[in-house]
């Protein structure tokens, strides 16, 4: 009986996974809503997948995962970001007022925005400043956001 349940698993992730997957992606807000934020890989989905047996959970997250290559994460790179944060709550977070204060400077299309509520994060834009990630911010340090915009924000003058 072993066997078979491990043949189901295989049959699985060998021809099901991979049609779950050539789907429609999820936009980013609604992958938000989802709770799914971040640059999440699609291997991270296959992991889920492994101690979580709710099938519908792990279809959304491969609908909000990108695709795991070489480099493939290190190659995406924006025209432009916008640091969301509750003002009220920016006590709470000193490494992004050190970042937004001491940094922002170097990253002419880095925008701040205050919205009421809201947790630390960074709204990814495209050439055209439509949202295109969302990635909580909450624990990073200034240096991280520091890199993280370097290596992932076209300068200015790319754009």
């Amino acid at each position: 009986m072993n066997v078979y349940k491990a043949c189901g698993v295989l049959l699985f992730f060998t021809f099901l996974l991979p049609i779950v997957k050539s789907k429609d992606q999820l936009s980013s807000r609604a992958c938000e809503d989802l709770g799914f934020t971040g640059l999440a890989l699609c291997s991270d989905c296959n992991t889920l997948a492994e101690y979580v047996k709710d099938q519908e959970l792990v279809s959304e997250c491969l609908k909000c995962c990108t695709e795991d290559s070489d480099d493939s994460i290190s190659k995406i790179t924006y025209s432009g970001a916008i640091i969301e944060v509750c003002m009220r709550k920016l006590v709470f977070y000193p490494e992004i007022v050190s970042f937004i204060e001491e940094e922002k400077g170097q990253f002419p299309t880095v925008k701040v925005q205050y919205l009421f509520n809201s947790p630390p994060k960074l709204i990814m834009l495209d050439d055209e400043g439509q949202h295109k990630e969302t990635i909580r911010i909450d624990n990073w340090k200034r240096e991280h956001v520091l890199q993280f915009l370097k290596e992932k924000v076209k300068p200015a003058s790319a754009i």
